[in-house]
């Protein structure tokens, strides 16, 4: 059974997996976690550029390589959990397709793990996080907003629940993620909030991050979403 899980949700990221696959590849098997067994799971979320066979292709040979796919598009949230749901590590981290957070910042959230501390997040917001790129100035302003609105309304004391590098005990994962029920990208709130209700210790960590050009995230589709979902977080999930 593998000690970590790298859970990568995907959609239509053909022109990044390869890269991406190369630096979790040359992380994991050679620099990050000296000879402890791992599994990295691509979940292909309904991808119409062909990225599932992107990812096979550039993991070939690399037995610990999987690659999960959906039928259609269902959205961020749905991909994370299928691929937190499928892993077998004890420990379970998703991180994006465009590895803005490097996969070696991990070693600082594996740090916090202990018996009190399950879940541990990335963080773009604290004094010792890294932001070498920053997003455009618009979506800044819109992501400063979604979290102070988050952390009145339901999570407060967390800095940034957006950013896609988070990591998750095995009872944590599976505990948060099974019940999910937001697909699209208010997903990590919903898990966040999960988390702290069901009494597992959440850490917010400071980390690497640099903005990836072509984000998938469509600035006002994405943020109409969001917060919807997020009024009905205020409401409690059920």
């Amino acid at each position: 059974m593998p000690m970590l899980s790298v859970v990568v949700p995907a959609y239509n990221e053909a022109r990044r997996l390869p890269a991406t696959l190369r630096a979790l590849r040359e992380y994991l098997d050679r620099d990050g976690v000296a000879g402890e067994e791992h599994e990295v799971i691509v979940v292909d979320d309904g991808s119409v550029d062909g990225t599932a066979a992107c990812a096979l292709e550039a993991g070939d040979g690399w037995p610990q390589l999987r690659v999960l796919s959906g039928e259609r598009n269902h959205g961020k949230g749905w991909a994370v959990r299928s691929g937190m749901l499928a892993a077998r590590g004890e420990v379970r981290l998703f991180t994006d397709a465009d590895l803005s957070t490097p996969i070696e910042e991990v070693a600082k959230l594996r740090a916090r793990l202990d018996p009190g501390t399950q879940v541990v997040i990335g963080s773009r917001a604290l004094p010792d996080s890294d932001v070498e790129v920053h997003q455009p100035w618009y979506r800044e302003a819109m992501g400063r907003g979604y979290n102070r609105l988050l952390q009145w309304l339901v999570l407060p004391g967390l800095r940034d629940t957006q950013c896609g590098f988070k990591l998750f005990s095995a009872e944590a994962a599976v505990a948060c993620f099974e019940p999910l029920r937001t697909p699209g990208f208010g997903f990590d709130a919903e898990v966040l909030l999960r988390a702290r209700r069901l009494g597992f210790g959440v850490a917010e960590v400071g980390v690497r991050w640099r903005h990836a050009v072509n984000s998938r995230v469509s600035p006002v589709r994405d943020s109409v979403g969001t917060f919807t979902d997020l009024v009905r977080l205020r409401l409690g999930p059920r």
